[in-house]
């Protein structure tokens, strides 16, 4: 190694003795580390050089790594914990608490599910006893409740049949509704009730449900087929059919 500067002499030293202070020179070109290890000294500290007592402070202070990932993580998890526990002191529902909550919720009866479902509409015996046979249990008895119901005037075939008609004769014919009532297992005596009503007015609401859907004859044989299938789609008979498509009732062709 090169030393800058011109090499110490021997003047002003003692061999093996003290140093004479007085004739430590100093070569102005000659590095201060160079001249502190001729004069046997250790090479000069920085002055700013921190203690590890100063720089485990300054880990605290504001002069910290703004990339420091660990200490920010440290850093928020306290408000974490904070935020979640602040939203449980708030009243907000745990996982799974709305689910224990049902499970604590006493079973409905057999008898207060079918008033619940007669509260929303009019059933028919057999209908209503579909709804409820998922529902039975060991001690219960359908055909027990349903008499119980029947009896109480919460539950009736009159009243499912009349309600159906009212609903359904607008847009259907006599044979659909028919049909619907034999699947609910109605009484046969109510369905020649509401068949021998529905003939009655079959013409009438046949030629209300056409005037909404085509309103002008046929003109070519495609046509009459596209009306007569639509017509047919809804109940209405074939006489029916007939008599509004050709226009030669007498109360059609008045009007």
């Amino acid at each position: 190694m090169i030393r800058k500067g011109r090499p110490l002499s021997d003047t002003g030293r003692n061999a093996g003795g003290p140093r004479n202070d007085e004739n430590d020179s100093f070569d102005p070109s000659e590095s201060f580390d160079a001249h502190d290890r001729a004069a046997g000294r250790g090479p000069r500290r920085s002055q700013f050089q921190s203690s590890p007592a100063s720089r485990n402070s300054s880990n605290s202070s504001d002069l910290s790594d703004p990339f420091d990932t660990a200490g920010t993580t440290t850093a928020t998890e306290p408000t974490y914990s904070r935020s979640r526990d602040s939203r449980r002191a708030s009243g907000e529902a745990k996982p799974g608490q709305n689910e224990a909550k049902k499970s604590q919720r006493p079973a409905r009866s057999l008898k207060g599910r079918a008033l619940g479902y007669l509260s929303r509409r009019e059933y028919s015996r057999s209908e209503l006893a579909r709804k409820l046979k998922p529902f039975v249990e060991e001690n219960d008895s359908l055909d027990t409740l349903l008499d119980t119901l029947e009896a109480e005037n919460w539950l009736s075939d009159s009243r499912f049949t009349e309600s159906l008609i009212h609903r359904r004769s607008s847009r259907l014919g006599a044979s659909r509704i028919v049909g619907e009532l034999k699947q609910h297992s109605v009484d046969q005596t109510l369905v020649e009730e509401a068949s021998a009503q529905l003939r009655e007015t079959e013409l009438a609401r046949a030629q209300a449900v056409w005037r909404k859907k085509f309103g002008e004859l046929p003109q070519t044989p495609a046509e009459r087929a596209k009306q007569a299938r639509f017509l047919a789609s809804r109940g209405f008979s074939g006489a029916t059919i007939g008599k509004i498509l050709k226009g030669i009732d007498e109360e059609w062709s008045g009007e």
